[in-house]
């Protein structure tokens, strides 16, 4: 069956959708080829579509997905003749054309971009505060892993891979994706993506070192680790992870609240020995009157509240 080729409505302005002004605002143009130069990605002559373009082309591309790539460019281009005035020459570039274009800029500079400007957005001050982005002054911030569907080529399976399925494999190439994200605003910042295969924890490791002073990370228990704790608390950030129930955390001391203090080691030897162990406290808690809730919930945090003067010292050196 023939296919159409997906268009924007009839009569569509590009200043009904998208502005090229809001685009180069948060993506400022010299930005934009500090990033090129960086990745050596700069063009080194004049091209029916140089590396600038092809980069905002890249990010626009990213905010209508469900039109065709040669649509989006056209789109693109008539902004920039209304831009540029009406005796501009612009050329839509051929499809091979844009593959080319695309493959000399490659994903460095889009990475170091995203990096660079890709942040939390929440704001928190008297006249204005984001709703939920926000507790006691620290910034939340949950680590959270996903997979996405690429498009089905030979090359993507190759560079990401397939899950197995019940019936053989998957439909689609696979990529797995872990990132920070606001809790207040859902940005994802700090983003790290990887083939299929991939384990979450290596690329979670990446993104802990986006982690800030200020932040409250939250975490599911599969993140946990003891290297991974290390990390992030060395980031100056206050943790939050769920932990397995089976995990081993002697009570040290009770606090008034009901939690209590404990020690992660990195090995059943060092907690032998009393060796390497990092001082959290532990919070149990239950989900009452929520259907399928496990019996009990445990907590880590870096938060020492009702500290004992028997393990100030330590804890102190050990921070």
């Amino acid at each position: 069956m023939a296919r159409t080729i997906a268009k924007l409505p009839e009569g569509s302005r590009i200043t009904d959708y998208i502005s090229l002004g809001v685009i180069a605002k948060l993506f400022p143009i010299e930005k934009v080829n500090r990033a090129l130069s960086v990745a050596g990605k700069e063009s080194k002559r004049e091209r029916d579509l140089p590396a600038h373009v092809v980069v905002y082309y890249a990010i626009a591309m990213a905010l209508f997905m469900e039109v065709s790539c040669r649509e989006v460019l056209r789109w693109l281009l008539e902004g920039m003749k209304w831009l540029m005035g009406p005796n501009a020459k612009i050329k839509v570039a051929t499809r091979g054309g844009i593959s080319l274009a695309r493959e000399r800029i490659g994903s460095e500079p889009m990475e170091l971009l995203h990096d660079e400007l890709v942040v939390p957005v929440a704001v928190n001050t008297r006249k204005q505060k984001t709703k939920g982005a926000f507790y006691r002054g620290w910034r939340l911030v949950t680590i959270d892993g996903s997979t996405l569907d690429v498009a089905d080529t030979k090359e993507n399976e190759k560079a990401f891979g397939r899950p197995t399925a019940s019936r053989g494999e998957s439909a689609y190439p696979k990529i797995r994706q872990v990132s920070l994200v606001e809790n207040g605003t859902h940005v994802m910042f700090g983003s790290r993506i990887g083939p299929y295969a991939t384990g979450e924890m290596t690329l979670a490791e990446e993104v802990m070192g986006f982690l800030k002073k200020g932040m409250l990370c939250l975490a599911d228990r599969n993140f946990f680790s003891y290297n991974a704790w290390i990390k992030a608390k060395a980031t100056g950030s206050e943790l939050v992870w769920r932990v397995k129930k089976s995990m081993t955390l002697p009570c040290i001391e009770r606090m008034s609240d009901g939690s209590y203090l404990s020690k992660i080691y990195p090995s059943e030897k060092a907690r032998r020995h009393d060796k390497d162990g990092i001082v959290v406290r532990v919070i149990e808690y239950c989900l009452v009157g929520v259907d399928d809730a496990e019996p009990f919930y445990r907590l880590l945090t870096t938060i020492l509240t009702h500290i004992s003067h028997k393990l100030r010292d330590e804890i102190v050196e050990s921070a």
